[in-house]
């Protein structure tokens, strides 16, 4: 068992952390309190590679994996979580659900430009009144002349108001209940699609957040990712991938705040020494960086097993549970030890802390992965039940019952 990264992934890491510095931190406060969408850092982030890192080169992409996936946003989020959640919604959601579930032709005429950097992704799952309850949505797609009406509303949906491209769910067939939802692929500009409200947040500020509106918008037959139906079973795959890319965000805000507090508590001096010396600070200082550290072995863990196509449901579930609630202790912490200063902006700090926060909500809520998780769990007891036991008997424990075999797709989408 090797911890250790690759030569060529210190590499990466070193590159994106220059780059962040660079390119990023000198505008991280005049975005964040502005609401800026950074339209300008676009380009320069797919000249690194970094829109289209996990694709193959034939698609566009730079051909890497999700290991150095992770290690490219944790850099990014522990300058700017904003950033880091612009270029996960674009590659872990949209380009990673065409690239994955649509034929060569929407590959081509998608994924490609969209790994370039020449496109912006974004994906649409979530109502207003259909959250962590995806199978009530309402949105509908209609057979007209061949192709598809669609009418309806998402919102909460980031990169909404400057993607180019956007994945969207939506009912075909409202008498098969769940599995009559579809995913459509929707350009910017078809007539009747447009952006509505931007949400006006308390943090990620930098990182767009709209509500898309379809009202009789026309698509062509070949904007169908078929099958037909099959639309929110693909969502639960891609959001596997979604919620290991929050966990990454998460786990590289919480090391920015980290060492925000690390740097001042070696420099801020009370009663005539620095208050590292202080043994609460120093409590503080070793939980922080042990959880963080544990939250990263999670991440990569399940980035892992990403990279070798095995099931990662529970696990990137598990780290983005654990790396997201770690982060937003140890950004509260962060605050605590700046005190009155970790209260003001001038200290990055209280930006950690209000960042941080959408990684225990976003990609499913703490309490939505608890529940991925417990059913993972009895999915696989089950099985293992019934392996020792083929015939059932009257001391069936239970697993059976939950209906759930492995891998079903029985948990919810968001």
């Amino acid at each position: 068992m090797d911890f250790s990264l690759t030569e060529e992934q210190e590499r990466i890491r070193g590159e994106v952390r220059r780059f962040a510095e660079a390119e990023i931190l000198p505008h991280v406060k005049e975005w964040d309190e502005a609401s800026r969408f950074p339209l300008e850092i676009i380009p320069k982030l797919a000249k690194m590679g970094l829109l289209g890192i996990i694709f193959p080169p034939e698609y566009g992409g730079a051909g890497l994996g999700h290991v150095e996936y992770v290690i490219a946003l944790e850099e990014l989020a522990r300058v700017d979580g904003s950033v880091g959640l612009i270029v996960s919604s674009h590659t872990s959601l949209c380009t990673s659900h065409i690239y994955r579930f649509g034929t060569e032709e929407q590959r081509r005429r998608y994924v490609v430009p969209l790994a370039q950097g020449e496109k912006l992704g974004c994906w649409s799952l979530t109502e207003p009144e259909a959250g962590s309850d995806a199978g009530a949505m309402r949105s509908v797609a209609e057979r007209s002349d061949g192709g598809w009406v669609v009418n309806g509303a998402k919102t909460f949906v980031t990169n909404g108001r400057y993607a180019d491209v956007c994945v969207a769910m939506a009912v075909t067939r409202r008498s098969k209940g769940p599995q009559g939802i579809s995913a459509l692929i929707v350009e910017k500009g078809t007539p009747g699609f447009h952006a509505g409200r931007r949400e006006d947040k308390l943090g990620m500020r930098a990182s767009d957040t709209s509500e898309l509106v379809f009202g009789g918008c026309r698509l062509p037959p070949e904007s169908l990712i078929a099958p037909e139906g099959n639309g929110l079973v693909q969502s639960l795959r891609i959001l596997d991938g979604g919620r290991l890319s929050l966990a990454a965000i998460a786990l590289g805000m919480g090391r920015g705040a980290y060492e925000v507090a690390l740097d001042y508590a070696t420099r801020r001096r009370q009663f005539g020494r620095p208050i590292s010396e202080f043994p609460a600070n120093q409590f503080k200082l070793a939980d922080m960086a042990t959880e963080l550290e544990a939250a990263r072995l999670l991440v990569h863990r399940a980035a892992w097993r990403a990279d070798r196509k095995l099931r990662f449901t529970q696990e990137a579930s598990m780290a983005k549970l654990f790396a997201s609630e770690v982060a937003v202790r140890v950004a509260g912490e962060a605050v605590q030890i700046l005190g009155g200063y970790g209260f003001t902006r001038d200290f990055p700090a209280e930006k950690y802390y209000r960042d941080v926060k959408l990684c225990t909500i976003g990609e499913g809520t703490s309490e939505i992965q608890r529940l991925v998780i417990a059913q993972q769990l009895l999915a696989a007891a089950g099985a293992r039940w019934r392996r020792r036991c083929p015939e059932g008997g009257e001391d069936d424990p239970g697993p059976r019952a939950t209906g759930l075999e492995p891998d079903a797709e029985r948990a919810p989408a968001v």
